[in-house]
């Protein structure tokens, strides 16, 4: 398994020190740096990321401010010169603090931490979701494919089609990363689902799901697909 992350500091040395620690655990995959939260956060919007290394004093929007603005949040490892913070931090479930300047020992320790909670996270093999009137439980397995519509999603199985009042990232965040990804604004597949892939569609039973122009490089790269011959 391979955690996806992104580093959101407006230090450059601080992202220097981060992004050089991040390429000596094989685990890692660092998929961008921003300098901006602002930019952080709208690239969270398209694209699942599994771990945050993020600083808390940034201009014009800072580290709390972009945890308040993730209704559900990847983990987090916060990456500060400042302790008075570190309360703050856990109060929103953060993975770690990390005090600068810290050690590649501290920054592993770290890393194990985040490793076990994801873990945690990938051992259950379903969700519960709210309907109009009850809780309904929907294993992963039997998910074909999840459509967004307004404020609702739908989830579709073989057997049922499940509508429920959650957005995107918060559906992405309780799926397991390693079989669903999001293909288009508005469709996230099951990709042990998909039967066959042709020009921009996907196909999977009678349905015929649209890739995003947007989504997809990512999508392809995921499925080991050379894009120039598709």
């Amino acid at each position: 398994m391979k955690i996806d992350c992104i580093v959101v500091d407006d230090t450059p040395l601080a992202v220097e020190k981060l992004e050089g620690f991040i390429m000596q655990i094989p685990l890692l995959n660092l998929l961008s740096s921003f300098n901006s939260g602002i930019e952080a956060v709208s690239f969270m919007k398209t694209t699942p990321v599994d771990l945050v290394f993020l600083d808390i004093q940034m201009e014009h929007f800072s580290g709390l401010q972009l945890l308040e603005s993730l209704q559900n949040r990847p983990e987090i490892v916060i990456v500060s010169a400042y302790s008075q913070y570190a309360v703050n931090g856990f109060d929103y479930s953060v993975a770690d603090y990390l005090l600068k300047p810290f050690s590649f020992e501290r920054f592993s320790k770290a890393i194990d931490k985040v490793q076990n909670n994801l873990g945690n996270r990938q051992q259950k093999d379903y969700m519960f979701v709210k309907t109009e009137y009850r809780m309904e439980r929907i294993s992963f397995s039997d998910i074909l494919y999840i459509e967004g519509k307004g404020a609702y999603m739908r989830i579709v199985t073989k057997a049922s089609k499940t509508m429920t009042l959650q957005n995107f990232q918060h559906m992405e965040s309780q799926l397991p990363s390693d079989n669903f990804i999001r293909v288009h604004k508005s469709f996230i597949v099951a990709m042990n689902k998909i039967e066959s892939i042709e020009r921009n569609r996907i196909k999977i039973g009678e349905e015929r799901i649209p890739i995003g122009l947007s989504y997809r490089e990512n999508f392809m790269k995921t499925l080991n697909i050379n894009t120039s011959a598709s």
